[in-house]
């Protein structure tokens, strides 16, 4: 499976979207670019689905834009104008080559889900490579209204039940994507959420 970072050249405050290309042509997150549909047109002609992390506005400011474009399939777990799908932990859907698992994840926002198969982890917000708080194994913020650092952690232990060993590329919301041992920086992530101190010292 081939995954392009198609949010790469923003030049504002934007998540990381990933172009999985293969069998199923899926855009994970469709972030806050203006003209990410044109560098999405780049690499292919047609776009079978969008599915989203969560709807925090840098993941889905774009999204108006790209269904304009492709007129995709759009997979979420809460309701938004634009979901044709609802997705609940434990659901399965072909993402590329590969058949991935929607793990609820909330902490960082309510409506998250991780997306997880054999050897790939879409992981949004929830745990993240590197974001300038950590270089190995961060995970996300939880100080503002709505999200909860009790949610996050239950959220990541969560996750590492569901993922697989051998998982070796973490393609994260922010930050630099990973490749290597996954369910390291995973559990990485987890201790240091667990010590409940701010993850930024203006918290």
């Amino acid at each position: 499976m081939r995954v392009e970072h198609v949010t790469a050249a923003a030049e504002s405050f934007t998540c990381n979207a990933y172009l999985a290309l293969g069998d199923r042509t899926v855009l994970v997150d469709a972030g806050a670019m203006d003209g990410v549909a044109d560098v999405v047109a780049e690499h292919t002609d047609g776009l079978d689905a969008v599915v989203l992390t969560h709807q925090h506005g840098d993941h889905v400011e774009a999204l108006d834009e790209v269904v304009a474009a492709f007129d995709p399939a759009v997979y979420a777990y809460a309701e938004h104008p634009h979901r044709t799908d609802a997705l609940d932990g434990g659901d399965t859907l072909l993402i590329g080559d590969e058949t991935f698992e929607a793990v609820y994840t909330p902490g960082h926002a309510d409506d998250h889900l991780a997306f997880v198969s054999a050897t790939t982890l879409f992981s949004g917000d929830v745990v993240v490579h590197d974001d300038g708080a950590f270089d190995y194994g961060s995970f996300g913020r939880t100080d503002m209204a709505g999200q909860s650092r009790e949610a996050l952690v239950e959220s990541i232990e969560r996750l590492l039940d569901r993922m697989p060993a051998d998982v070796e590329h973490m393609y994260a919301g922010h930050g630099a994507t990973y490749h290597g041992d996954v369910r390291d920086v995973v559990e990485t992530a987890l201790t240091r959420a667990e010590k409940r101190e701010p993850k930024y010292p203006e918290e």
